[in-house]
């Protein structure tokens, strides 16, 4: 098969399922799951498909209150190093343009967010939030909304970054607790860039 057929395939079987496994995707089509990235590349930069752990979902039909680049809570432009999205029921799809809009966003939202996802500081892989270490308080500044926050995959990579630019280290629902117990104290917290 050529590789835009391919791509074609593979776009109509994400489209139907939703979400679909790279490895999935490799024995359907009887290709190497590095093909399957390779095909998967254009589908990714055109924003029909998002990468998720494992595998990609469709994105094409989502649906956000604001553009695709700008966050659905405070209206800045989205960053996708520092992205949070919320998977919502009916393939509904919000983008947040940093942890700190996301966690806010996902704590208005509560239980009809199906899944999370955000980007690791320092590999870029997308992971779930929910299992996600989150640094609040650090150093660095990255110029986005106040107070910080920065994710990690793991524990001790996140430990490691405190250790050399400070802040703190909490898992996903402590974060979430303390983005809004600073929100509603005023404590140094607006959803602006700094």
């Amino acid at each position: 098969m050529l590789p835009a057929k391919r791509r074609e395939r593979i776009q109509q079987m994400v489209q139907e399922q939703r979400h679909v496994k790279v490895s999935d995707l490799s024995r359907a089509l009887k290709v190497s799951e590095m093909t399957i990235y390779r095909d998967l590349k254009p589908l990714l930069e055109e924003g029909k498909i998002i990468k998720v752990h494992g595998g990609v979902i469709w994105a094409e039909e989502s649906v956000s209150s604001s553009p695709a680049n700008e966050c659905v809570l405070c209206g800045s432009q989205t960053d996708v190093r520092l992205a949070y999205r919320l998977l919502l029921p009916n393939q509904q799809m919000e983008t947040a343009c940093c942890p700190h809009c996301g966690l806010i966003r996902h704590r208005q939202l509560q239980e009809r967010v199906v899944q999370a996802m955000c980007q690791d500081f320092f590999t870029q892989t997308t992971i779930p939030a929910a299992q996600a270490w989150y640094v609040l308080g650090t150093e660095v500044d990255l110029r986005c909304c106040q107070p910080q926050v920065l994710v990690f995959e793991r524990r001790d990579h996140a430990d490691k970054f405190v250790r050399g630019f400070g802040g703190k280290v909490l898992p996903f629902a402590a974060a979430m607790d303390a983005i809004h117990h600073q929100m509603e104290q005023g404590a140094d917290g607006s959803c602006a860039k700094s």
